[in-house]
């Protein structure tokens, strides 16, 4: 038997002890007022025992682990149709950038980065009847969590520096992989990135893709087969152009987010969950990818 609780306290003390904690992610002015020293841990079995240490309960803005979210939201709307529009290989670039978009003609490399997760946040908008709260009720469904909400002032902060956002948008709506208006799009997808939620609420809406596409209420939100899917896109994609890293320290399917939060998950064991704003030069949180590290060397569990 695994003492969880005594690996995540081991990796508490030794990471947080870290004099370089990483840079806040100053870019979207809202974000920079976290406190750089936050740093939690949620670890949730699919057998249903949770373990926790730190800030594990303090919600932050999900950013681009709302990604993942949005992109099983619309497979579980229009399924395969999905990959007309997108492709599933690694970028190799950072996540906001747009020479490969035009290089092929607006088809994004795969939906974790920002122009790919814009053609899902298309696809809601032109499926849901009122966007924002569908989606905010999907989240909340999947968790069994009402408290859940947007941070409204992170969704202006973006809104009004989300300058790249505007260009990958416009290049989309060139290229005729944009359905919707521009503006409704991107407010959508500003509104979805600035998700607040807690490193338990995390590990709880993930649930579903360590345990076959079924939520924490044990309902079908996914195929066997989509969830599958999602996981070996979140392997190679998941850490724009660190992915090769993270799977080769890790070993893991995992989601970072700018607001400094890391999701990882073992099919059919657990997710875990981590957060620390402090974010590395590729935009991943620093000590949480090196307590992620730490995890899986002391538990001695990976998909390897």
């Amino acid at each position: 038997m695994i003492d969880y609780q005594n690996i995540l306290n081991q990796i508490n003390q030794k990471v947080t002890k870290d004099k370089n904690k990483g840079k806040i992610a100053s870019y979207i002015p809202e974000l920079a007022t976290v406190d750089l020293n936050s740093f939690g841990i949620h670890l949730q079995l699919v057998s249903g025992e949770q373990f926790a240490v730190g800030d594990a309960h303090k919600s932050f803005s999900i950013q681009s682990i709302s990604k993942v979210l949005s992109l099983a939201y619309a497979m579980s709307i229009i399924g395969t149709d999905l990959w007309k529009r997108l492709d599933v290989e690694p970028s190799g670039n950072p996540f906001n950038h747009l020479s490969l978009l035009e290089l092929e003609e607006g088809i994004p490399r795969n939906p974790f980065i920002n122009s790919g997760a814009i053609v899902i946040a298309d696809i809601l908008v032109s499926n849901l009847e009122n966007p924002k709260s569908d989606f905010l009720n999907y989240i909340r469904d999947i968790t069994g969590d009402n408290t859940i909400d947007y941070n409204y002032k992170v969704a202006q902060s973006e809104k009004e520096t989300g300058f790249n956002n505007y260009a990958a948008a416009n290049l989309l709506k060139s290229f005729n992989n944009l359905n919707n208006d521009v503006e409704v799009v991107l407010d959508f997808y500003f509104h979805q990135c600035a998700l607040q939620m807690s490193c338990t609420q995390l590990s709880k809406a993930f649930h579903l893709f360590a345990n076959k596409g079924k939520c924490l209420a044990n309902k079908a939100r996914l195929t066997k087969s989509q969830a599958k899917r999602i996981n070996a896109i979140m392997l190679t994609c998941g850490f724009y152009d660190e992915a090769g890293e993270f799977a080769f320290e890790v070993g893991l399917p995992g989601k970072s987010g700018v607001g400094g939060g890391i999701v990882a998950l073992l099919p059919n064991e657990f997710v875990i969950s981590v957060w620390s704003p402090g974010l590395n030069e590729r935009g991943n949180s620093k000590l949480g990818m090196k307590a992620l590290e730490q995890f899986t060397t002391l538990a001695n569990q990976s998909i390897f």
